[in-house]
């Protein structure tokens, strides 16, 4: 009796993204080449395809918004003792569409509520690509992708707004908004003396007292002033280290009443 053999050239079918894909070639069950609408085209089982497991990597797979796009660019790198561990650059990625868009995330940190990312950075291979030129490192100090020193009040992370900075010039620009209340930045009520206190941390985040006033403005004033010293004097501490537009950020940065 002669095995006829299937023919399922054609067939179309959805993967969990919602993405269509058909069968352009069809050798045997386990051997099928399918077509996403788009043009990634992929070897793969008859199975995955029909119950929709096949991912293409143009879908939105981290925060219904990044891809993981064509290119030399991988989620996960060999490490000595082949074991292997997710890249620099996919964690930094992920981490950076998760402060834009995970709702979870904004209900700790409302802050990010208003970021977004530029669309060339949500194919991953275009950040990643930007990652490897402008990633630097300095002894003993984590780095972090800061978008708002640059660009003041920033909400948009970019090849133009983003550098990388130590974590310790980072933290100098966190805001403490919920012990301020409704004061100017830098500035708190002090209910036991019943006037307006004024602190400031520094790069080791040691905090140091500044005064007691009776308005919130003269309170502000100082803080704004030694807030900004101690940015320039972290600029010339660094400024072997970092890039020179980082250092230049740091020296012309303004605090102001309204941050």
């Amino acid at each position: 009796m002669a095995i006829i053999k299937t023919n399922r050239i054609g067939e179309i079918s959805y993967n969990k993204f919602g993405d269509r894909m058909e069968i352009i070639k069809y050798n045997k069950a386990n051997n099928i080449t399918i077509r996403f609408d788009n043009g990634y085209t992929v070897t793969t089982q008859y199975t995955p395809f029909i119950k929709g497991n096949i991912i293409s990597p143009y879908d939105k797979t981290v925060c219904n918004v990044g891809y993981v796009g064509e290119g030399s660019y991988k989620r996960y790198s060999n490490i000595p003792g082949d074991r292997i561990e997710v890249s620099r650059q996919y964690t930094s990625w992920k981490s950076m569409l998760k402060r834009c868009y995970d709702i979870e995330f904004h209900k700790k940190y409302p802050t990010y509520k208003e970021c977004i990312v530029a669309t060339e950075w949500c194919n991953f291979q275009v950040f990643a690509k930007w990652y490897d030129e402008n990633y630097y490192e300095i002894k003993e100090e984590l780095m972090e992708l800061d978008k708002d020193i640059l660009i003041k009040g920033n909400k948009l992370y970019s090849p133009k707004t983003c550098i990388f900075v130590p974590k310790r010039i980072n933290a100098l620009f966190i805001k403490t908004n919920a012990t301020r209340g409704a004061c100017p930045i830098g500035v708190s009520w002090n209910k036991k003396f019943k006037k307006f206190k004024a602190t400031c941390s520094d790069v080791n985040s040691k905090i140091t007292e500044l005064g007691h006033f009776d308005n919130t403005y003269d309170a502000f004033y100082i803080y704004k002033n030694y807030k900004e010293k101690t940015i320039k004097d972290v600029a010339e501490l660094y400024k072997k280290y970092i890039p020179i537009k980082l250092y230049n950020a740091l020296i012309q940065y303004q605090v102001e009443i309204t941050d």
